[in-house]
């Protein structure tokens, strides 16, 4: 059983990998009485076929509605029974169970857990069930213009690729899939070799990974390998995309086709990224909405993302200041390329951006998510070091290269008013 111990800042990582090929990552912390542990299986919506998008998630909402020993009606008495969360949610990178409870019933609620994880018996009815109001939430984002002005720059940007759909699927593709496809896939793709168990709290590392092995130690993988998934290549060109739509403010998005987590520029543009859109004090908000009153809601996102990623600015606006709102974005960017940022103005995004890191590793659930989250990315408990000291190391000079790397051409997203619409297609 190989097993490694990492020291970091304020805690000591415990990671242990089982003979069946689980990965156990253990954080003890004993300052409240609560264990949380996060059971990550790599089997996100990438691993989808295109014709089936929106599978993961739809097994998400059914892993928790029955297993082979227990109804869902059982399941829901004995989690509320000790007043424990439990529930699964699935990403475009990992598939996801979380479990919190005081210590005292930790090895119950895991015991329920590992039940769900290896026999779930997906009752046709709570799939029937879930299928449809899957369907509900689809329909409900055709009239979110951020979700339409989204959706549609994700597909132009990745085309073939996965992240072009939404996690949910589209309409078509939800409507189709039935318990079959979500026996296939669990049977594929939920096996030890392919798991990460993530634990926090009032527990020792040797206890944990007890437990653990009580509970999965016996599951042991196919003899067929994991199938490897291709991923297609992203070639799309930046274009613009537009969809009316009578709103009351017009969606402009501008996005760049970014770095995945692994790769060297990650942290320069999570940077960038709060300096442009993170807070009331960001650059987007006070030159846009503060300074120039053109925004009811201004930011920028970059997600963490095993694949290429997207580092995306925005604004929700009156539908007479949607050019305007375009240009004022574009020009923001472009500065980043063409002006570097003042030493003052890095230390100021820097201490942002590693305060806000710092505070979302203060619970249990948090630290279990962080640790769990990086091992199953591949990064390894040791990028939580290495990504701060990455931040801190970004120069000024650093900021603008990387930004002129990305920030060339935009892909452009819009949504609003016809009228608004055709008078940008018009200028444009």
């Amino acid at each position: 059983m190989p097993q490694n111990v990492t020291a970091l800042p304020q805690q000591i990582i415990h990671r242990t990998v089982l003979d069946n090929g689980i990965v156990v990552i253990v954080v003890e912390n004993s300052a409240a009485d609560i264990i949380a542990s996060r059971l990550f299986i790599r089997a996100g919506s990438q691993w989808e076929p295109r014709e089936k998008a929106g599978l993961s998630h739809l097994l998400s909402t059914v892993i928790t509605k029955g297993t082979a020993q227990l109804s869902s009606l059982e399941i829901a008495e004995r989690i509320e029974s000790v007043g424990a969360n439990l529930s699964a949610d699935a990403s475009t990178d990992y598939f996801l169970l979380s479990l919190k409870t005081v210590s005292a019933d930790w090895s119950e609620i895991l015991q329920l857990a590992g039940q769900m994880l290896r026999s779930p018996s997906f009752p046709e009815a709570e799939v029937e069930l879930e299928r449809h109001l899957t369907l509900q939430d689809i329909r409900s984002q055709k009239e979110q213009p951020f979700s339409i002005a989204f959706e549609q720059l994700r597909q132009v940007m990745y085309q073939d690729h996965p992240y072009a759909v939404s996690i949910l699927g589209t309409e078509a593709t939800a409507s189709r899939l039935n318990r079959a496809d979500l026996e296939l896939h669990h049977q594929t793709y939920f096996r030890p070799d392919n798991m990460v168990i993530s634990i926090a709290g009032r527990v020792t590392p040797e206890q944990a990974v007890e437990q653990v092995k009580q509970v999965f130690g016996d599951w042991q993988s196919p003899a067929t390998p994991l199938p490897i998934q291709p991923l297609p290549s992203i070639v799309s060109q930046p274009s613009q995309v537009v969809t009316p739509q009578e709103t009351q403010q017009s969606i402009v998005m501008l996005g760049y086709l970014a770095s995945p987590v692994q790769d060297q520029d990650y942290a320069a543009l999570k940077l960038l990224n709060t300096y442009l859109g993170n807070g009331l004090s960001s650059r987007l908000f006070v030159e846009l909405r503060e300074k120039r009153g053109l925004a009811y809601d201004v930011s920028a996102f970059y997600p963490t993302r095993q694949s290429a990623s997207t580092f995306v600015v925005y604004m929700g606006t009156a539908p007479e200041n949607t050019e305007t709102a375009l240009v004022g974005l574009s020009t923001e960017v472009e500065r980043l390329c063409s002006t570097p940022l003042s030493p003052d103005e890095l230390q100021t995004a820097k201490n942002k951006l590693l305060g806000q890191y710092a505070l979302g590793k203060q619970t249990n659930a948090q630290l279990a998510q962080t640790y769990g989250w990086y091992e199953t990315l591949g990064l390894g408990i040791e990028f939580d070091t290495r990504f701060q000291q990455d931040v801190a190391n970004v120069t000024p000079e650093m900021a603008q290269a990387v930004a002129r790397l990305y920030f060339l051409e935009p892909y452009v997203s819009v949504v609003g008013p016809a009228e608004a619409i055709n008078k940008l297609m018009a200028d444009s």
